[in-house]
């Protein structure tokens, strides 16, 4: 097997958002893995057109030809008043583009979820509905969700502060390359025939 691909959604428009840091360490870990990764950050979520938009009949083309090439995600966001922001909700509306694909949505993929909010409250509930989307579109989170408090835990220079934040971002990046590398071993066609 090659090198498996591990894509990064998140972020927020805001340069050097703690949620495209925390991404980026997910992404290392994934790297040092082994995996090839591919960002798409919150610049990138910034500039994309809302979906279905007269905007968007080209833009988000590059993100669902990563995604349909991806054996593994990892998808980021802010919790803002207790749900995913609007720019990552927009991205992953773009995967509808995959619906009529030969792998569905996410399905098969493993996917990992981060979410960063100022209090524990708002992560718990934005990492519930994250992964709830994860499995409306048929992907496989991985068992651990990172939750971060930015209200303690901060990024310096790309690097966590917080041990234990650091090694839940580190294993979920490790968790989806992992899982990407299994589920490659032994595809689907095989085990269902």
């Amino acid at each position: 097997m090659s090198k498996p691909l591990v894509v990064g959604i998140g972020g927020t428009p805001k340069p050097n958002s703690t949620t495209e840091h925390a991404l980026k360490v997910a992404l290392a870990a994934a790297a040092d893995c082994g995996a090839r990764t591919s960002l798409f950050g919150g610049s990138y979520l910034a500039q994309l057109p809302l979906y279905l938009s007269k905007e968007s009949s080209s833009a988000g083309n590059d993100l669902i030809e990563a995604v349909r090439a991806a054996d593994g995600l990892i998808i980021a966001s802010p919790g803002y008043h207790g749900t995913i922001s609007g720019a990552v909700k927009n991205a992953i509306d773009y995967l509808e583009e995959t619906a009529k694909d030969k792998r569905v949505y996410l399905d098969g993929l493993p996917v990992g979820v981060i979410v960063t909010a100022f209090g524990w409250q708002a992560t718990g509930g934005t990492l519930a509905t994250l992964r709830s989307v994860v499995h409306a579109l048929r992907g496989w989170p991985t068992p651990l969700g990172a939750a971060i408090n930015t209200s303690i835990v901060k990024f310096e220079g790309g690097a966590c502060d917080d041990a234990a934040a650091n090694a839940q971002l580190t294993l979920v990046g490790r968790q989806v390359t992992e899982f990407a590398c299994r589920f490659a071993e032994a595809p689907a066609d095989a085990v269902c025939a």
